[in-house]
Parts: structure tokens; sequence; C-alpha cells
């Protein structure tokens, strides 16, 4: 599932590619897709005749700004954009297609239908799910050191459970959980409220910075992720921990453990990464 990094990638790609395209109208070929309003039709005559006037990103969500309206999509498992000339072929899985009014056209695929759109007037997407019940933003300045000790260090759940519900923060999967569980030197299993203001401070250094890097990178390309343009993030080279079970740790040699943890696979150290039982 696209993260923080590769839905931030996403939403810079995209902003360089529709931004002030004019919509022609729109086509639905999966219905489910659409979840507000509940009728499609509803949905491709709201959206016909706007222009795009930015995107923007909340969590893993990206907020597809209009003249008045705005689109809030989940990408969820495999969900991905891609911008087309109008003659080029639709290739299968394709679900939504925007047609623009200078002949090309961006087109929503995902082999896994799990993705979903909600159309808002300017700011009441806030106050609806799928947003209205998102924590803070990790790279944001209304998430510092004190708030993050606040949130995250009074919870009685496992640590990596903790950093995975997306109420408290947002935008970080499994992924980049692990990566920063092992650069902060913090077994996943260990309850939140275990850890000392020094690991929570780890923690929040190590969350910040594994994000911004992976933001820089493009993101990472496990399985099927491509931004807009289809292009793969490179930040899965940089990956130290998550997807190595059995090969050496980059910080002490010994085999990468693999375990599951709130329902996900969960990379961890366990020389690096100690428990407290």
């Amino acid at each position: 599932m696209p993260e923080l990094p590769e839905v931030e990638t996403v939403k810079r790609t995209l902003n360089q590619l529709i931004k002030g395209k004019y919509i022609d109208h729109v086509t639905v070929n999966l219905p489910r897709i659409i979840q507000r309003p509940d009728d499609v039709d509803a949905f491709a005559f709201m959206l016909k005749g706007h222009t795009i006037e930015g995107v923007e990103r909340r969590g893993k969500f990206l907020r597809i700004l209009l003249d008045g309206l705005v689109l809030v999509s989940h990408l969820r498992m495999e969900g991905r954009y891609g911008l087309y000339r109008k003659d080029e072929p639709v290739e299968k899985h394709t679900h939504v297609i925007f047609h623009f009014s200078d002949g090309t056209e961006l087109r929503y695929k995902d082999v896994r239908q799990f993705g979903t759109m909600h159309l808002f007037a300017p700011g009441e997407e806030f106050n609806h799910p799928p947003l209205s019940k998102l924590g803070y933003e990790p790279l944001d300045d209304t998430l510092n050191m004190g708030t993050f000790k606040e949130v995250i260090g009074s919870k009685k759940t496992k640590i990596k459970a903790v950093l995975l519900n997306q109420a408290y923060v947002v935008g970080i999967g499994n992924i980049y959980v692990d990566e920063a569980l092992f650069r902060a030197g913090i077994h996943p299993e260990i309850p939140a409220n275990k850890l000392g203001d020094d690991e929570l401070s780890r923690l929040y250094h190590a969350i910040v910075a594994t994000l911004s890097e992976a933001v820089e990178a493009g993101g990472s390309s496990i399985k099927s992720y491509v931004n807009g343009q289809g292009e793969m993030g490179m930040f899965q080279h940089s990956l130290k921990i998550y997807g190595r079970k059995d090969e050496p740790c980059y910080g002490c040699g010994g085999p990468v453990f693999k375990t599951v943890v709130g329902g996900r696979g969960t990379h961890y150290c366990p020389s690096c990464q100690p428990d407290r039982k």
C-alpha cells in the first residue's frame, strides 16, 4: 500500500501533470470506487466543467482541488494515476477516466479495486470520513516532540501497532514503521507507554528522518508502486530492515528476524532492538 512518501510523490507529480486542466467529462467503469456521492452519474455531472487547481495530501489521501469542489482519493493497495492522450489504448483495470478539454485523460487504474473517491464542497472534506478522524501529519509543524510524546507515549499497545493507527499519526505504514523502529533501536512489541523520554525522542526523529529521506527518493517501489509518470521510487534501495528476513543486520551482522505485530509482517533485529521480557 502506498504510504506517505509514495502519496506525496504522486501529489507532486500530478501537480506537474494536471494543474490547470479543464474536465470535459468523466467516465466511471467501476461504480464502487465512488463513495460520495453514492450516485455515479451525479459524481460525473458534478465534476464536468470544473478546472483542477492543484493537488494536496492528507495522510495517505490525495486531495484534488477544483474550482468549487474537492476530490478525496485513496489509492489503497495498488491504485495509480496516469496521464494519457485520448487516443492511447485504455489498459485493463482502468476504473475512472477524467477527460480533459485538451485531449488528454487522467486515468485511475486499480487492479485490486480497493481505492475510493469522495467528492466534497471545499473545506467540508475535513468534517466527514475518511479525513475527519485522521491524526497528526508527521512532517508538519503541528507535530512536535512534545505532542508526539503526549499522543504516542500514553498508549498501552505495542509501539508498532500504535504507529500504524492513523488516528494518532498519519501516513506511516508497515515499511516505514519497521525502518523507523530499527533506526531508533526500539523493539516493535514494546508497549508505547513503557518507552522513556529518550526513546520517544529517538523514535520521533527517526520517523521524521526516514519519511523525509523516502520523500526525496520518490518513495519505495515495493510490489506495484509507480508515480503519476510511470516512474518507480528508489527508497527501496535504502531500506535497512524491511524485507530482509534472515539477511545480516546492517548494525550488528546478526540475522534479521520476522514476526507478526498487529496482523502485519514485522522485521527487526533482536540485538539492535532488544525486547524487555
